[in-house]
């Protein structure tokens, strides 16, 4: 049988899921309108209009790391010190005009003066140091600490009003990297809540959110910097990619994001390589996964070239760790897990014969909306696993559902298969390795204090020497650990009216900037 048929074996509940995603859609379809009146539907061409694949379960600062709120949060509502070039992997000057190294560990940065948030009250030291602590020093448990910090907190000094030092505990040669993943908010931000609607420094502000129906923006006239081309911009989601494709061509939206190939885009469907990978990760605790014979079963068992032709039709390939090429410490010499399951029942039955509860339940979770044909991948591992005698059940869910299973600390529910993307945007490995590899990482299923110890001594390292140490790292976790089932490297398809002139790169799927899409020219598209 050939890759590609095996793949369309595990379609047999598509429908069930189907239904269960729209029953999911409409229970949170009512919702109630805060913030301003006067979203405004209406066609205009001062109002971009652009469908995502879900709501953002809310859109605080802190919590941009996740996808579905940083695509709306940031460089939109608010802002960051700093923020890397997705193109070139620099990292330039945003709402600080330079950053000096005073140590190993400490780092001062100078504000841009004469910045204020949409509300009209100024930034400065103050609060970007506030932002900082907030967002890693807080108990808030903000995702952008666990992704991008661990445990680790930060010494933030304020030395003039528009000059801040920050030390990290140890040495760390990334540190305005990783600053750059802080947005900033005013000093009187609480340190115990969260703000679903942020007030920020950048080029839009919150106009109006009907919770479950649409999210407005309005242009905030005091911005510091350049000023955006649209007045307005209109969020609504979809979770059927052919439906925010059609939205696009019938003229109903500008801008589409997460879409398939066949989701009928045609010539207003625009292709782009993103920093993505797909993966399984897998619970290390619970029988039968604390079983290295199991947890290598699941990888022969997963037919990574099938779902790459045949759902992805090619967009994106096999994967066989979990950063894509670009990012420092990528190891351009592994290659994906072999598909063989042959090999993947031989180690089931032995492990079954040592009395190993290969059939016990295990569920394995999704995120509706997660990527263009996720449910049909869900699908797919489901099938392949239960042809090797696994007890595996689809459970779909959103993102505030999914959070629950992804991020430290777990629920004790039992065993479970957790379908992940994780989109290393920094440009660096030690943003994937610190949460993912670490024993106790923010998005880690489980290691080893060898490992742990090695991952630490990794980020110290610069230039060729971390490069090196990263890709011995990616190559030994299979060995060492194996928590993972990689997919696929993904790419990235929107649609993208003849009116609006973008550029989509790899930090779209992460972050979308409004102000850099701009009005076609009539004269252009006659």
């Amino acid at each position: 049988m050939s890759p590609a048929l095996e793949v369309q074996q595990g379609r047999t509940t598509r429908t069930a899921i189907t239904i269960a995603g729209a029953l999911t859609f409409s229970m949170i379809a009512t919702g109630c309108t805060v913030a301003n009146s006067g979203a405004g539907t209406a066609a205009s061409a001062d109002t971009l209009r652009i469908v995502l694949q879900e709501e953002p379960p809310t859109l605080e600062a802190c919590d941009v790391s996740m996808t579905s709120i940083g695509v709306v949060t940031r460089s939109n509502i608010t802002e960051p010190l700093m923020e890397r070039n997705p193109s070139e992997g620099t990292l330039e000057p945003k709402l600080a005009d330079s950053w000096t190294q005073v140590s190993d560990r400490e780092w001062t940065f100078a504000l841009h003066p004469g910045v204020t948030f949409s509300d009209g009250s100024p930034l400065e030291a103050e609060d970007a140091a506030h932002s900082i602590e907030r967002a890693v020093n807080s108990d808030l448990g903000c995702n952008v600490e666990g992704y991008v910090f661990g445990d680790a907190d930060l010494d933030v000094r304020i030395v003039d009003p528009l000059t801040i030092s920050v030390a990290a505990p140890a040495a760390d040669p990334i540190l305005p990297l990783k600053l750059s993943f802080i947005e900033m908010v005013p000093r009187t931000y609480s340190m115990t809540e969260r703000v679903r609607e942020p007030i920020g420094t950048g080029p839009y502000a919150i106009d109006n959110w009907e919770y479950g129906q649409r999210l407005s923006l309005v242009r905030n006239e005091t911005y510091w910097g350049d000023k955006p081309d649209y007045a307005r911009a209109t969020y609504q989601w979809r979770s059927e990619g052919s439906v925010r494709a059609s939205m696009v061509s019938n003229g109903e939206a500008e801008i589409a994001t997460s879409l398939g190939p066949e989701d009928g885009a045609g010539d207003l469907g625009v292709s782009y390589p993103n920093n993505e990978t797909t993966a399984v990760r897998i619970q290390l605790e619970e029988p039968p996964l604390d079983d290295m014979r199991v947890r290598q079963a699941i990888n022969y068992a997963v037919n990574r070239d099938g779902i790459v032709d045949a759902l992805f039709q090619g967009l994106g390939k096999p994967a066989a760790q979990l950063i894509s090429d670009g990012v420092i410490g990528y190891n351009d010499e592994l290659t994906p897990w072999p598909y063989d399951p042959e090999k993947a029942q031989q180690l089931i039955d032995e492990a079954r014969a040592d009395g190993v509860p290969v059939d016990a339940p295990i569920r394995l979770i999704g995120r509706t909306g997660q990527f263009p044909k996720v449910n049909e991948t869900l699908e797919v591992v489901q099938h392949a696993l239960s042809k090797i005698g696994m007890n595996v059940s689809i459970e779909m869910t959103d993102s505030a559902g999914t959070a629950e299973y992804q991020e430290r600390p777990f629920p004790n529910v039992g065993p479970y298969l957790l379908v992940i993307q994780h989109g290393n945007q920094a440009g660096d490995a030690a943003f994937t390795a610190d949460q993912y590899l670490k024993s106790d990482g923010f998005q880690s299923a489980g290691g080893t204090a060898e490992f742990d110890e090695r991952v630490d001594e990794a980020a110290a390292l610069t230039g060729d020497a971390r490069q090196e140490a990263y890709e011995q790292l990616f190559a030994d976790e299979p060995a060492d650990i194996m928590q993972m089932a990689f997919i696929a490297h993904m790419e990235g398809v929107l649609a993208k009216a003849d009116s609006v002139d973008y550029t989509p790169n790899s930090a779209t799927v992460d972050e979308m900037h409004l102000a850099a899409m701009t009005h076609v020219d009539s004269t252009e598209t006659d």
